[in-house]
Parts: structure tokens; sequence; C-alpha cells
């Protein structure tokens, strides 16, 4: 069984935690026996598959199996085209000495904090709100690798901070705009034909 969910924020993506809710409390107990594939941060939404089958984890996951992952982020500041074209290249990631794989990277358009009230993390708000018109950078990035907080750590070494991410495709598998945040439904064997293809 391959269930498609789209994850809201602030669920962990594991199967249990002592402390924090996760996606399996969104699932009845009969279906705690499926395990998320991969991880999204706590704070970043959008498409996650659930299953049973061990063996999909691999095939999705490798950097070898060349599976796209699809992200869009919003982040402060303002990433000029150098910013995307060494993204596409490669970066170092802050706190290693590991080097991303190439990437595709490109920009959507540019906002403001201030457009983007609504969607600030609560606990900054009122200090951001200060100065409403800093730029904000609003771009896509798409991975064949899924390191720790890798989109953020990418964006941020070249000069940008992400504060809203969300996945909408693995593979050639969009999520499906019908599903409301916390919503799931069982993935058919053609959808997860197009996850799985490059």
């Amino acid at each position: 069984m391959v269930l498609m969910m789209n994850k809201p924020a602030g669920l962990l993506t594991a199967r249990s935690d002592r402390s924090r809710p996760t996606v399996l409390d969104l699932l009845p107990p009969e279906l705690h026996s499926l395990h998320p594939i991969g991880r999204l941060d706590m704070d970043t939404e959008g498409l996650l598959l659930l299953t049973d089958d061990g063996k999909l984890d691999p095939l999705l996951l490798r950097p070898e199996s060349h599976v796209e992952k699809l992200y869009f982020f919003r982040a402060f500041g303002r990433l000029e085209e150098d910013a995307f074209v060494r993204m596409r290249e490669g970066v170092l990631l802050e706190g290693s000495a590991v080097r991303s794989l190439p990437a595709r990277a490109w920009l959507e358009s540019y906002t403001t904090i201030g457009a983007c009230k609504a969607l600030l993390p609560p606990n900054k708000h009122n200090h951001l709100m200060k100065n409403p018109q800093r730029p904000v950078t609003e771009g896509w990035l798409a991975l064949w690798e899924g390191r720790k907080h890798q989109v953020k750590l990418m964006v941020k070494a070249v000069g940008g901070h992400v504060f809203t991410l969300k996945r909408l495709s693995i593979g050639k598998l969009r999520l499906d705009p019908g599903l409301a945040p916390g919503e799931y439904r069982p993935l058919s064997e053609d959808e997860l034909a197009l996850a799985l293809s490059r």
C-alpha cells in the first residue's frame, strides 16, 4: 500500500515521537504500520508518500535513482541569477565538507515581507514587520538527493533564508491539488510509476 499525503506544517515526518505530533497521527490506527518515505522538515509542507513496502525507499531516495523532488520556497533576501547558477552547479553545505549535487534551480518572482505577512513565523512576526519592504525571493529547487535540511542549506549558502517550503512533486508524480493539508488518499499503480520515473 502507498498513500499520498499533503503534509501540513507542524508535524514530524516520523512514525512516532514522545512529545511532538507526527504525520502518522493523521492516520487511523489500522494504517500505523505505514512509514514515511524520506522526510520533510517539521515546518515543510506538501507531497509525502507513506508505505508498508520497504523496497520503495531506496528506489525513490537514492541519488543514483535520479528521482527528482521539486520544491517551492520563499526566502528572506533577494537572490539574483548568480545565486541560482551556483545552486545549479552545487554548493558547499554549511556545517560539513559536503557539496550538494548539481540541481535545477530557478526564480519564480520577487516580493516583500509585507506581502507575505500571513506566512511569517509567528514568533518573529512583530520583528520582521518592522521592515515590510524587505525583499523576499520566491523560487524553485529540484533535487536528486535528500540530505537533511538540504533546500534550506542550499539557499542559505547563496545568501537567502527559507521561511516557507513545499514539496510539489516526486518524479513525475504531482501533489494532488484536491488534497487539503492533512488529507491523504491511496496511490494508484499508475501514479506510483510516475513517482518512480525520471
